[in-house]
């Protein structure tokens, strides 16, 4: 039974929302409401005790949300628990001396057909709630935001403040398992962060380096992401490492190429026969090639720290080889010393490439401003004035690509910067001009021990994108090498 209502003591039909003239609000028999197959909630969807013992001395005093169905039901994809709380309710209302309630609802005809919307407004609803599962989230999310037309989609994604591409980000996150989902709930990270977790999960150590990235954006107070855009540049690029690395694992087991272990810096264990090539000889004393080595049954391999092959022969003495006359040292605390900054260094370079893709994202964002910063436009007309010599030796190399892409250009590789220059607007000269620097600079910058010894133009170029980085709401940080690497070119302070 439906009777339309305005208040619980009249049957007549309440006004009409001047916004929705689609909307009714009626008493339903709470026996014709079902679960809607929409409904955002697929987790804790029953009633608590709670709940339950309210509705039966109260009813349900808010409208759930419904749409009609053909066999007559209602599909509630608002306000689910609440219907099953008054039907456990009317079940025991003659024997406890109870009246049995109807539930007053919102009646939605305009929704019969249109699941994404109906989805996503259930999804509004429930995230609202403080026990709304993260799972539930990303699954509503993903499949409201697919199945919704253009105007829609910019509505949803304005309500529920993502970005376009947020139905891909929900499914990429559901791949993450419960546990880590309520960790990046509970620590902050909005749906694009969680989905970046969900790409990145398999770095060692990743979810706490994100967190911790997360935190100090927080403890910043301006609302960007410059920690957090550093970290998972790093994490982009150790991920890429440990895939190479896979790949060419699986390509020497191909071949039949064994591939060696790291050998052990301790001493205990069984012994390392295995030496690389280019300390052994042949029986006559000539140099050891790899093409040489082909056929040896030692033939083998270890992975260098850039996941290039190194050949080695697993047992020299076994296989007729001879090693090259060298003289024993013991190892000494110097070499300890050199051992561990070659990590250093390795570390460093790792860590200076992984910094050009924000530092890059970030200087695109400047230049495709409304009004370019007037620091970076002085910076600019500085350059462009004086000619520093780095700057004169770029402009001798015919590199536009990185030009283009500051400016937004598609196709960047294979852009007409000439018919860029026709068609660009006088008020978007200053950022043309800065985009032109900032690649200069960047290739000035390219070469991953640049941060060894930075030139104060260098320094000043890094600097500036920190000062601007901050001034745009911390939306840019200097990842940690930049910051060691300009350290000894701060102004002082007192």
């Amino acid at each position: 039974m439906a009777t339309a209502v305005s208040t619980p003591d009249t049957t007549t039909a309440e006004p009409v929302p001047a916004d929705d003239a689609a909307v009714q609000v009626v008493l339903l028999d709470a026996a014709l409401l079902v679960r809607d197959e929409c409904n955002a909630r697929e987790t804790d969807t029953e009633p608590d005790e709670k709940l339950i013992n309210s509705v039966k001395a109260l009813g349900v005093e808010e409208p759930v949300s419904v749409r009609p169905r053909e066999d007559g039901t209602y599909g509630v994809f608002k306000g689910w628990r609440r219907s099953q709380a008054q039907q456990i309710a009317n079940a025991s209302a003659e024997q406890d001396g109870r009246p049995v309630r109807q539930v007053r609802a919102y009646v939605r005809t305009d929704l019969v057909g249109n699941d994404a919307w109906t989805r996503f407004l259930s999804l509004v609803e429930n995230d609202h709630r403080q026990d709304m599962d993260a799972r539930d989230t990303l699954k509503a999310q993903e499949l409201a935001l697919i199945g919704m037309d253009e105007a829609d989609l910019k509505r949803a994604t304005k309500a529920l403040g993502v970005k376009r591409g947020a139905a891909k980000q929900a499914r990429a996150a559901q791949r993450l398992d419960d546990a880590t989902l309520r960790r990046a709930a509970a620590g902050g990270m909005d749906l694009e962060q969680t989905a970046q977790l969900a790409e990145v999960e398999s770095v060692p150590g990743a979810e706490r380096r994100l967190l911790d990235a997360l935190r100090k954006d927080q403890e910043a107070g301006q609302g960007g992401r410059g920690h957090w855009d550093q970290t998972m540049a790093l994490l982009r690029t150790e991920q890429a490492h440990a895939a190479e690395r896979e790949k060419i694992t699986a390509e020497l087991a191909k071949a039949e190429i064994p591939l060696l272990p790291t050998p052990s810096p301790y001493s205990y264990g069984p012994k390392d026969t295995a030496q690389p090539l280019d300390q052994l000889t042949t029986g006559l004393g000539n140099p050891l090639t790899e093409d040489m080595h082909r056929n040896c049954p030692g033939h083998s391999a270890r992975l260098d720290e850039d996941n290039k092959p190194v050949w080695h022969c697993t047992d020299p003495a076994k296989h007729g080889h001879k090693v090259r006359p060298q003289p024993k040292k013991p190892r000494t605390e110097a070499d300890e010393q050199a051992a561990e900054e070659r990590r250093k260094v390795i570390a460093c370079n790792r860590a200076w490439k992984a910094a050009v893709g924000p530092r890059q994202e970030f200087v695109a964002r400047l230049v495709r401003m409304k009004t370019l910063p007037e620091e970076a436009r002085v910076f600019a007309q500085e350059i462009l004035l004086t000619l520093p010599y780095f700057y004169r030796s770029w402009t001798d190399k015919p590199e536009s690509e990185t030009v283009a892409r500051f400016l937004g250009i598609k196709d960047a590789e294979h852009a007409d910067l000439t018919q860029t220059a026709a068609q660009l607007p006088k008020a978007r000269l200053a950022s043309a001009l800065f985009a032109h620097i900032a690649a200069a600079c960047e290739y000035g910058i390219r070469e991953p021990k640049t941060w060894a010894h930075l030139y104060p133009w260098q320094a000043r170029y890094l600097l500036l994108l920190e000062a601007l980085g901050q001034a745009n709401n911390g939306s840019y940080q200097l990842s940690e090498v930049e910051n060691q690497a300009v350290a000894g070119h701060r102004p002082a302070t007192a």
